[in-house]
Protein backbone atom coordinates (compact mmCIF):
# COMPACT_ATOMS: atom_id res chain seq x y z
CA UNK A 1 0.00 0.00 0.00
CA UNK A 2 1.33 3.07 -1.08
CA UNK A 3 0.11 6.89 -0.92
CA UNK A 4 0.48 7.47 -4.21
CA UNK A 5 -3.56 8.48 -4.59
CA UNK A 6 -6.40 8.28 -2.78
CA UNK A 7 -8.83 5.23 -3.46
CA UNK A 8 -12.29 5.99 -2.81
CA UNK A 9 -12.53 2.79 -1.04
CA UNK A 10 -9.19 2.42 0.49
CA UNK A 11 -9.10 1.77 4.27
CA UNK A 12 -5.93 2.84 5.78
CA UNK A 13 -7.66 2.20 9.44
CA UNK A 14 -8.39 -0.21 11.98
CA UNK A 15 -10.96 0.49 15.39
CA UNK A 16 -11.12 -0.89 18.60
CA UNK A 17 -11.64 -0.28 22.25
CA UNK A 18 -9.65 -0.62 25.57
CA UNK A 19 -11.69 0.48 28.78
CA UNK A 20 -14.70 2.13 27.19
CA UNK A 21 -12.66 4.70 25.52
CA UNK A 22 -12.18 4.38 21.32
CA UNK A 23 -8.82 3.96 19.30
CA UNK A 24 -8.09 4.44 16.00
CA UNK A 25 -4.85 3.14 13.89
CA UNK A 26 -3.84 3.94 10.67
CA UNK A 27 -1.16 2.92 9.02
CA UNK A 28 0.00 4.08 5.29
CA UNK A 29 3.16 4.06 3.00
CA UNK A 30 4.76 7.23 1.47
CA UNK A 31 7.57 7.48 -1.74
CA UNK A 32 9.65 9.45 0.33
CA UNK A 33 12.20 9.58 3.11
CA UNK A 34 11.73 9.23 6.92
CA UNK A 35 13.01 12.21 7.42
CA UNK A 36 11.03 14.20 4.70
CA UNK A 37 7.82 12.79 6.41
CA UNK A 38 9.17 13.71 9.95
CA UNK A 39 9.88 17.19 8.71
CA UNK A 40 6.18 17.03 7.26
CA UNK A 41 5.17 15.95 11.10
CA UNK A 42 7.27 18.19 13.25
CA UNK A 43 7.73 21.53 11.22
CA UNK A 44 5.24 24.54 11.90
CA UNK A 45 5.61 25.58 8.04
CA UNK A 46 5.19 22.43 6.71
CA UNK A 47 2.03 21.60 8.93
CA UNK A 48 0.55 24.66 7.59
CA UNK A 49 0.16 23.35 4.36
CA UNK A 50 -1.27 20.01 4.93
CA UNK A 51 -2.86 19.87 8.23
CA UNK A 52 -3.66 23.54 9.94
CA UNK A 53 -1.98 26.46 11.96
CA UNK A 54 0.39 24.79 14.83
CA UNK A 55 1.86 27.49 17.20
CA UNK A 56 3.84 26.65 20.11
CA UNK A 57 7.44 24.45 20.63
CA UNK A 58 6.43 20.84 18.54
CA UNK A 59 9.72 19.35 21.42
CA UNK A 60 9.87 17.03 24.27
CA UNK A 61 7.89 18.71 27.10
CA UNK A 62 6.57 21.31 24.52
CA UNK A 63 2.64 23.21 24.55
CA UNK A 64 0.85 23.86 21.23
CA UNK A 65 -2.07 25.51 20.19
CA UNK A 66 -3.82 23.77 16.77
CA UNK A 67 -6.53 24.47 14.38
CA UNK A 68 -6.73 21.42 11.77
CA UNK A 69 -8.38 22.27 8.02
CA UNK A 70 -9.76 19.32 7.14
CA UNK A 71 -11.84 18.75 10.68
CA UNK A 72 -12.08 21.72 12.15
CA UNK A 73 -10.43 20.60 15.44
CA UNK A 74 -9.06 23.39 17.56
CA UNK A 75 -7.53 23.03 20.98
CA UNK A 76 -3.94 22.90 23.09
CA UNK A 77 -1.44 19.91 23.20
CA UNK A 78 1.69 18.69 24.94
CA UNK A 79 4.78 17.09 23.18
CA UNK A 80 5.34 13.99 25.42
CA UNK A 81 7.34 11.94 23.49
CA UNK A 82 10.07 13.13 20.55
CA UNK A 83 12.56 11.00 19.13
CA UNK A 84 13.61 12.16 15.54
CA UNK A 85 12.83 10.84 13.38
CA UNK A 86 10.55 7.53 14.83
CA UNK A 87 8.61 8.64 17.19
CA UNK A 88 5.94 11.86 17.93
CA UNK A 89 3.86 11.33 21.06
CA UNK A 90 1.21 14.41 21.72
CA UNK A 91 -1.44 14.52 24.10
CA UNK A 92 -4.18 16.80 22.99
CA UNK A 93 -7.24 18.34 24.84
CA UNK A 94 -10.16 19.94 23.10
CA UNK A 95 -12.04 22.67 25.20
CA UNK A 96 -15.24 21.11 24.33
CA UNK A 97 -14.42 17.72 26.06
CA UNK A 98 -13.39 16.50 29.02
CA UNK A 99 -10.72 13.64 28.29
CA UNK A 100 -7.61 14.18 26.46
CA UNK A 101 -6.16 11.85 23.37
CA UNK A 102 -3.15 10.39 23.13
CA UNK A 103 -2.26 10.34 19.33
CA UNK A 104 1.59 8.78 18.40
CA UNK A 105 3.22 8.36 15.05
CA UNK A 106 5.72 5.85 14.78
CA UNK A 107 8.16 6.07 11.32
CA UNK A 108 9.83 3.20 9.81
CA UNK A 109 12.41 3.15 7.14
CA UNK A 110 11.80 0.58 4.85
CA UNK A 111 14.86 1.33 1.62
CA UNK A 112 13.64 4.54 0.14
CA UNK A 113 9.87 4.60 1.86
CA UNK A 114 8.43 5.38 5.15
CA UNK A 115 5.77 3.65 7.15
CA UNK A 116 3.74 5.71 8.86
CA UNK A 117 1.54 4.11 12.08
CA UNK A 118 -0.91 6.62 14.15
CA UNK A 119 -2.95 5.46 16.89
CA UNK A 120 -5.06 7.64 18.51
CA UNK A 121 -7.01 7.36 21.81
CA UNK A 122 -9.21 8.59 24.38
CA UNK A 123 -11.93 9.48 22.43
CA UNK A 124 -15.75 8.18 23.19
CA UNK A 125 -16.34 4.60 21.81
CA UNK A 126 -19.60 6.23 19.98
CA UNK A 127 -17.65 8.82 17.62
CA UNK A 128 -15.13 6.10 16.18
CA UNK A 129 -16.73 5.86 13.30
CA UNK A 130 -16.27 9.83 12.18
CA UNK A 131 -12.88 9.82 14.05
CA UNK A 132 -11.68 7.06 12.16
CA UNK A 133 -12.65 9.08 9.06
CA UNK A 134 -11.39 11.83 9.95
CA UNK A 135 -7.74 10.51 11.25
CA UNK A 136 -7.63 9.06 7.24
CA UNK A 137 -8.26 12.34 5.64
CA UNK A 138 -5.40 13.72 7.74
CA UNK A 139 -3.40 11.14 7.15
CA UNK A 140 -4.39 11.21 3.34
CA UNK A 141 -3.92 15.11 3.33
CA UNK A 142 0.05 14.35 4.56
CA UNK A 143 0.29 12.10 1.72
CA UNK A 144 -0.74 14.52 -0.65
CA UNK A 145 1.36 17.15 1.07
CA UNK A 146 4.85 14.79 0.79
CA UNK A 147 3.73 14.01 -2.97
CA UNK A 148 3.33 17.37 -3.79
CA UNK A 149 -0.41 16.87 -4.12
CA UNK A 150 -3.22 20.20 -3.24
CA UNK A 151 -5.59 18.70 -0.67
CA UNK A 152 -8.82 17.47 -1.20
CA UNK A 153 -12.36 18.80 -0.50
CA UNK A 154 -12.37 16.77 3.02
CA UNK A 155 -16.33 17.22 3.84
CA UNK A 156 -16.96 15.23 0.31
CA UNK A 157 -14.05 12.51 1.61
CA UNK A 158 -15.55 12.68 4.83
CA UNK A 159 -18.84 11.05 3.38
CA UNK A 160 -17.12 8.71 0.97
CA UNK A 161 -15.11 6.85 4.13
CA UNK A 162 -17.84 7.04 7.24
CA UNK A 163 -19.79 4.53 5.99
CA UNK A 164 -17.26 2.39 5.94
CA UNK A 165 -15.85 3.03 9.41
CA UNK A 166 -19.21 2.96 10.82
CA UNK A 167 -19.31 -0.43 9.55
CA UNK A 168 -16.06 -1.16 11.65
CA UNK A 169 -17.12 0.34 14.48
CA UNK A 170 -20.27 -1.86 14.62
CA UNK A 171 -20.37 -3.40 17.88
CA UNK A 172 -17.00 -2.18 19.32
CA UNK A 173 -18.18 -1.10 22.86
Amino acid sequence: MTSSARGGGRILGSLRSLDGKGIVCMEDRFDTDIDDVWSALTDPSRLLRWLGDVEGELRQGGEFRAHFFATGWEGTGRVESCEPPWRFRVVTKDPDQPNEHVIEATLTAEDDQTVLVVEERGMPVELLAAYGAGVQIHVEDLADHVAGRDRIDAAARFDELFSAYRDLAAGIG
